[in-house]
């Protein structure tokens, strides 16, 4: 099973005071709720895909803390994830570390990358039945006004009219779907299982 999540920032205080106001008692108890989650999910032979900033930890902490995290470790590097480039860094945990990725996923295609790419390689691309074959996944904007923008482009993308080669007009399609670790409670998601939360959280918006 693979599986998506962005932006845990394990050991980020202020993100749970502040930026996030996650409402966690201290920054431990946030650590343990999200590996708790993490764990309840995740079985050691999955795959998981970090889109940026695991860690704000030193990297003692967070050796540690990939050691705890069950799974098969990908990251996207996030602007946070500052241990990646600290030569005492054991990145064995890693299965591979990158800026960007372009991967399948039951026939799909996934972009992944820290930030929302607005126009991502094979936008346009839809099966016979006219369903999305392409999906972009990011983290970085959290739930904040950059992500409210996400979804004015979005919305503004998908109400806007082409026409084709052929002479057919469709609107454009728009799949883009921030990953943030709060959306899903802090539990990494199948592809499937976030379509269906970004689903339901648009709506909850209207």
């Amino acid at each position: 099973m693979r599986y998506y999540i962005a932006d845990p920032h394990f050991y980020h205080g202020n993100l749970n005071n502040r930026m996030d106001c996650r409402g966690f008692a201290d920054v431990e108890e946030m650590n343990e709720y999200m590996i708790a989650k993490w764990n309840q999910k995740v079985r050691d032979n999955d795959e998981v895909i970090i889109l940026g900033d695991l860690s704000f930890g030193n990297v003692v902490e967070t050796i540690e803390l990939t050691r705890r995290l069950k799974g098969r470790l990908y990251l996207i590097q996030g602007n946070h994830d500052r241990f990646v480039n600290k030569t005492t860094m054991d990145m064995r945990r890693f299965e591979w570390v990158k800026p960007y990725e372009e991967l399948y996923d039951n026939k799909r295609k996934v972009i992944l990358c820290h930030y929302p790419i607005l126009c991502y390689n094979g936008q346009y691309r839809l099966d016979e039945n006219g369903n999305p074959k392409t999906y972009m996944l990011y983290g970085h904007v959290h739930d904040t006004g950059d992500q409210r923008l996400m979804e004015q482009f979005q919305d503004i993308t998908r109400a806007t009219v082409v026409t084709g080669a052929r002479g057919n007009a469709r609107p454009v399609p728009c799949n883009m779907i921030n990953c943030f670790c709060m959306y899903s409670d802090y539990e990494p998601l199948t592809l499937d299982e976030w379509i269906l939360c970004d689903e339901k959280r648009r709506e909850n918006l209207r």
